[in-house]
C-alpha cells in the first residue's frame, strides 16, 4: 500500500495544477450519501452507525452482525468484521474500530494510553475527550505514513510509544509537557483554551494548540527510533547541528535570552532555534502539519487552479539532496503549501483571527524538511517490508 506522502504527492502533481481529480483522504460518506467527517461515531442524517478503520484510513458505515451484539461489519458489504474500541462509551468517545481478530479491546491509538486523567475530578472527562480527539488524528496520520506505531504498555516494551495525560495537584508541582525514553507526557490543562492561550501569550508563540504538542513530542520519539545510531545521524548533524551539546544549558539560555537575532533564516520557529533537538521536532510537526493539511484540502477539492495567489516558488537549490528520488515532487509539495497557506490565512485574517499558519519558512528550513520527508520514506518503506 502507498503511503499517504505518496498519495498526496501524485494527487497534488494531477491536482493543483492543471487538471482536478477527487481525492478522499480526510471526506468521507455515509451509505445515505451525505458528508460525514473523521471524529463522527453516526451519521446525523439517517443515523447509521459509523467508525474509523485505520489501516484503511476510513470512516466506515456500519451495521450489526446478525447474532453477534459486540460485532460489526461494513455497510457497503466491504470485507472485514470489527469491533469498537472499548473506549467508545468512556469521555474519550473514540469511534476507532478494532479488528475482529484483534484480542486487544483498544484500538491503535487509545492502546498507547498509560495513564489517562482521573475521572472524577471536575472538567478532566471533558478535557481528555479533547485530548483524545488530537491525538487519534496524530495517529491517524503516522499510521498512513507507514511508521511505526506501537504501544510501550502492550506491545513493545522496549521501543514502543506511550502517553501519560496528568494533572497537576492543587498544591502540588506542576506538569511539564515533554517526551522521555518512549514516554509523552501532556499536561491536560493544556485542553482548556483559556490555559493554553494564557500560557502562548506569556511564551510569545504565535500557535500553542493540542494536536501541535502531539506532533512536536512525537517527533522526538522518533528522532530516538530513526535517527539516533543510525546512517542519519551524520546528516542530521550536519543540517540540523550537534545534539551532543548541552540541552540544559540550551534551554536556560533560550528562556532568559530568546532567540538568536537571525533564527528567522534558519528555523520554521524560534523555539527550533533553541537545540538541534528541538529544531528536528519542530520542522518534524511542520512536516505533519503539512501533510494532513494539504490532504484534507484536495479531499474537499481546493486546488491550485481555486487560488488567486503565487509566492516565488522554492527550486533545487533549496534542497538537503536535490537528486534524491521524488525531490521533484518533494518541492512541488512545499510550494503547493506555500499557496495554501497565504490563502488560508486571508481567510483567518477575514474572520479577525490569528493567521492559520503564523510561519514564514526559510531555504534551510526546507532543506530541513526534506530530510525529515527522507527519513519518513525510509521508515515507511521499511514498516512495508516487514
Amino acid at each position: 500500500m502507498a503511503s499517504l506522502f505518496d498519495l498526496l504527492s501524485t494527487q497534488l502533481g494531477e491536482a493543483w495544477r492543471p487538471r482536478r481529480r477527487p481525492t478522499a483522504h480526510r471526506a468521507y460518506r455515509c451509505v445515505c450519501e451525505r458528508p460525514v467527517f473523521f471524529r463522527n461515531s453516526e451519521c446525523l442524517a439517517c443515523h447509521t452507525p459509523l467508525g474509523y478503520e485505520p489501516q484503511r484510513a476510513l470512516v466506515v458505515p456500519l451495521r450489526a452482525v446478525p447474532g453477534d451484539d459486540t460485532l460489526w461489519e461494513t455497510a457497503t458489504g466491504a470485507p472485514g468484521r470489527f469491533r469498537r474500541c472499548a473506549n467508545f462509551h468512556l469521555a474519550a468517545g473514540c469511534n476507532w474500530l478494532v479488528a475482529a481478530e484483534d484480542p486487544a479491546p483498544l484500538c491503535v491509538a487509545c492502546r498507547l494510553n498509560r495513564t489517562i486523567p482521573d475521572l472524577d475530578r471536575e472538567d478532566n472527562a471533558q478535557l481528555w475527550q479533547r485530548i483524545e480527539v488530537a491525538k487519534r488524528r496524530l495517529v491517524s496520520s503516522l499510521v498512513a505514513l507507514r511508521l511505526p506505531v506501537r504501544s510501550r504498555v502492550s506491545e513493545d516494551p522496549d521501543h514502543g510509544l506511550a502517553f501519560d495525560f496528568l494533572r497537576a495537584a492543587p498544591d502540588g508541582p506542576p506538569v511539564l509537557t515533554g517526551h522521555a525514553q518512549g514516554i509523552i507526557t501532556l499536561n491536560v490543562e493544556e485542553a482548556d483554551d483559556a490555559y493554553r492561550e494564557r500560557v502562548r501569550t506569556a511564551l510569545r508563540e504565535p500557535y500553542r494548540t493540542l494536536l501541535g504538542h502531539f506532533r512536536h513530542e512525537v517527533g522526538h520519539y522518533y528522532w530516538d527510533r530513526l535517527v539516533a545510531g543510525t546512517a542519519w545521524l551524520e546528516d542530521f548533524r550536519e543540517l540540523f547541528g550537534d545534539e551532543r551539546s548541552d540541552y540544559a544549558a540550551a534551554l536556560q539560555r533560550h528562556y532568559e535570552e530568546g532567540p538568536a537575532p537571525d533564527w528567522a533564516h534558519h528555523h520554521v520557529s524560534a523555539y527550533a532555534s533553541t537545540h538541534p533537538w528541538e529544531d528536528w521536532a519542530e520542522t518534524w510537526a511542520h512536516y505533519l502539519h503539512m501533510v494532513d493539511t494539504l490532504d484534507t484540502a484536495l479531499s474537499f477539492g481546493l486546488e491550485a487552479d481555486d487560488l488567486e495567489i503565487s509566492y516565488e516558488p522554492f527550486g533545487p537549490d533549496s534542497l538537503f539532496r536535490p537528486d534524491a528520488p521524488g525531490a521533484a515532487r518533494f518541492l512541488s509539495f512545499v510550494n503547493a503549501w506555500t499557496e495554501l497557506t497565504g490563502v488560508l490565512n486571508e481567510l483567518s485574517r477575514s474572520m479577525g483571527l490569528h493567521d492559520f499558519y503564523p510561519f514564514v519558512l526559510p531555504r534551510e528550513a526546507v532543506a530541513k524538511l526534506q530530510f525529515v520527508h527522507l527519513v519518513i520514506s525510509d521508515a515507511g518503506s521499511a514498516t512495508s517490508a516487514r
